[in-house]
């Protein structure tokens, strides 16, 4: 094998070649897409001048549609090779930029030596019969992150191929030039991982495909499970993994999946600012984001104030001393179990015989059709169906009895003051309309009561329009009324927790204010699904749960149920179960239960990244397990701690290390508290004195590089640069519930990280 001394300058002229074929490529598109555009423009100017329009007789009509539609698939077509021409180009100013990052050199079983370049795309010769660049995504791309030099094996839609590798090496190329490169063994080399990782953080998280790892790759490219299961430690690199999971799949089923057909959640929205640049990076569209928040403020609409997770977070944080602390906590614990999913199920059935709830009827400030009525019909249909079932029964006698009411109603005073307020237009109309039907006669104007019946219909119909939609909406089952008379009857939690009634009480406070509390927003949903029918929705066929800690057993088998035919992998930490329906979990089983054991695989990354070696050896003292996180050889200044006697004596010391901070060159800064009332107290106290200094919240959506004061449960799944924990002390972090908290915390900082301690340290840092 040449030396790479000896290599460097044949790839120096590859480096060079590609750059000037790529340029080349890139003016001869442009070119193309231009003539495309034009041609867009024409056909959108001119587009009834070419179409021909005749509807005199049927034959006429069909040629005409012919027209219009042979027009409007020529612009679609232009339209679809526009955009196919516009992601070619931003393909290729990636590849100007820098083409590939790695090369193997393979043979297949005794056969010639290939050399394989590695991109974020592929590259073809001008013949289009030879790949200049693979990508990275490509059955034959795998070998690079799973094996060094020597056999290797790799799997095609054939089916697997052996052969052998005798070149493995990685580059560094930058605008074009060819930084450095060097042969490497079995993981990737960590002269890479150095360089990426020695970066100051960015705005946004980064790609590195480049610096995949064998575990990654294995997650990546797992094809088989139904559910994916990966529990990584702080910085290993899993939600990396999984967003480069989702590149993998939209190319390596680019022919029946697009962007639409996964969805991603999210823990929050700044976070969905954090990542989105990945995909885009990685040759992709980005697939949807949303955070489970905003999906269970779509499901209930806006006639319902719905809590989100980081008051309740913050209500468990901070009030410890109020009166109802105990029945709130136990209150969330019960309704993220999956035992309380039984107790809805059995309360459904009961619900089958007796105790459905429904609305009035009303029309005009009159009650048409009383609950008590719609309950005496439900209960006459055959008990042995479903709820949903009798209830689309229901529904259709509710329409039945509208029409006749809706007859009755046509005779009502009102309805003649309306008539009386037609306009001309209007009459006409009825006019046109009665003489089409031979209901009188042309020349006489004289059976005034057809024209009152057929104007009296028109109007009682517009008017009882809303009605029929509320009625197929199944607006009239009282779903809150159901949901608030489970906690009124005692005999639905008496048995299963002594606080039942507490719980009870504070539930029925909440939604007499009309506010749902967070940790009912899914159970209620359930209720209301078990009874109207699921709403399922079988188009999507991925789903990613970033942070699956922070997800219930409850809303993990309910996501299940209205995504019943996509697949599912959950990334997570136990170590970093910050939420208090979360901290019971000791491992993933309520993931696992979502899928049959066979359907079901499981991955560990333990190798941290984000952190120097110093960091990740003081922050895995504090957790359990910590011992078997593996840092990255990565190594920079040991955490500090610095104890204070007063709040007077932070300014000069926040001052003195921010500023030291800044003539280091970090670009990405964070002041961790615990709480979002500390960080508005922290961001008040300093703003003054830095004026770049930002306060991040639970309604902030982007995610933006300088100094920012942020509470520790949303700077969850971010880094940066540089660390400052404001407060480390006994008083703030003490119960075994905000370990994990703490450790979070700790865990954001990739270079350096301070703590200041207002008393006595927390005894969860190690050593003191």
């Amino acid at each position: 094998m040449s030396s790479i001394t000896d290599d460097r300058n044949s790839e120096e002229r590859r480096v060079r070649d590609i750059i000037q074929l790529v340029r080349k490529r890139l003016e001869h598109i442009e070119d193309e897409k231009g003539d495309v555009k034009s041609e867009i423009v024409d056909i959108k100017t001119n587009f009834w001048d070419d179409v021909t329009l005749n509807f005199e007789d049927s034959a006429e009509s069909a040629e005409s549609h012919a027209s219009m539609k042979q027009q409007a698939e020529l612009l679609s077509e232009r339209e679809r090779s526009y955009r196919l021409l516009s992601e070619q180009i931003r393909l290729l100013h990636k590849f100007e930029q820098s083409p590939y990052f790695g090369r193997i050199d393979v043979s297949e079983a005794g056969g010639p030596v290939e050399a394989i370049y590695l991109g974020v795309g592929s590259l073809l010769d001008d013949n289009n019969e030879n790949y200049l660049i693979y990508d990275w995504r490509a059955p034959i791309s795998s070998v690079y992150y799973d094996y060094g030099p020597g056999p290797i094996t790799y799997r095609t839609p054939s089916g697997d191929i052996d052969g052998e590798m005798t070149l493995k090496r990685q580059y560094n190329i930058r605008y074009g030039n060819l930084v450095s490169m060097f042969d490497t063994g079995v993981t990737i080399g960590d002269e890479i991982l150095q360089e990426v990782l020695g970066k100051h953080s960015d705005a946004q998280m980064k790609s590195i495909v480049a610096t995949i790892q064998q575990e990654q790759n294995a997650i990546i490219r797992n094809e088989q499970a139904k559910l994916l299961v990966v529990q990584g430690s702080a910085g290993s690199g899993k939600t990396s993994a999984a967003l480069q999971r989702v590149a993998y799949l939209l190319y390596r089923y680019r022919e029946s999946l697009n962007a639409d057909q996964i969805v991603l959640f999210s823990p929050n929205p700044m976070f969905n600012s954090y990542v989105s640049t990945v995909l885009p990076e990685l040759g992709e569209q980005n697939m949807q984001q949303t955070t489970y928040q905003q999906y269970l403020e779509h499901r209930l609409g806006r006639k319902i104030h719905l809590e989100d997770p980081f008051t309740q977070m913050e209500y468990s944080l901070t009030q410890y001393e109020d009166e109802h602390y105990e029945a709130r906590m136990a209150s969330i614990h019960l309704k993220s179990s999956t035992e309380f999913m039984n107790v809805i199920n059995d309360y459904v059935k009961y619900l089958s015989e007796q105790g459905m709830k429904f609305k009035n009827i009303v029309f005009r400030d009159k009650v048409l059709i009383s609950h008590e009525q719609i309950t005496e019909q439900f209960y006459r249909l055959d008990p042995t169906q479903s709820i949903p079932l009798r209830l689309k029964e229901l529904t259709d006698w509710l329409l039945k009895e509208l029409y006749a009411l809706g007859k009755v109603e046509q005779q009502e005073a009102w309805v003649d003051e309306e008539i009386e307020l037609l306009d001309t237009e209007q009459y006409a109309e009825a006019f046109q309309h009665l003489i089409k039907k031979k209901k009188f006669n042309e020349n006489s104007f004289d059976d005034f009561q057809a024209e009152r019946d057929y104007l009296a219909t028109k109007i009682v119909q517009q008017q009882f329009k809303k009605l029929r939609s509320h009625v197929k909406q199944l607006r009239y089952v009282d779903v809150k009324g159901v949901y608030k008379k489970m906690f009124i009857q005692k005999q639905w939690g008496n048995a299963s927790n002594p606080l039942w009634s507490d719980i009870a009480k504070l539930t029925l406070d909440a939604l007499s204010r009309n506010i749902m509390l967070y940790e009912d927003a899914t159970p209620y949903l359930y209720l209301k699904e078990k009874l109207e029918g699921f709403q399922t929705n079988t188009s999507v066929k991925y789903v990613f749960i970033d942070e699956g800690q922070d997800y219930s057993a409850f809303q993990l088998q309910y996501m299940r149920k209205i995504f019943p035919r996509s697949k599912m992998t959950i990334v997570g930490d136990l170590n970093q179960s910050i939420f208090v329906h979360s901290s019971l979990q000791e491992k993933f089983t309520p993931f696992e239960n979502l899928f049959s054991e066979e359907e079901t695989e499981r991955m560990t990354l333990l190798r941290s990244y984000r952190s120097t070696h110093e960091i990740i050896e003081f922050t895995a003292s504090m957790i359990e397990g910590g011992d078997q996180i593996i840092p990255f050889n990565r190594h920079g200044e040991v955490p500090e701690v610095t104890v204070l006697d007063s709040v007077d004596q932070y300014d000069q010391q926040i001052d003195d290390k921010l500023h030291h901070w800044i003539r280091e060159g970090y670009t990405s800064i964070a002041i961790i508290c615990k709480t979002a009332h500390e960080s508005k107290l922290v961001f008040e106290r300093l703003q003054d004195r830095w004026k770049v200094l930002r306060l991040v919240d639970q309604e902030t959506v982007t995610f933006q590089q300088g100094i920012m004061v942020i509470p520790a449960y949303l700077a969850k799944g971010v880094e940066f640069d540089a660390v400052m924990i404001y407060d480390a002390s006994s008083k703030q972090y003490h119960l075994e519930r905000e370990r994990k908290l703490f450790y979070t915390a700790c865990t954001r900082a990739m270079h350096e990280l301070h703590l200041f301690s207002l008393g006595k340290p927390s005894p969860f840092i190690p050593n003191k």
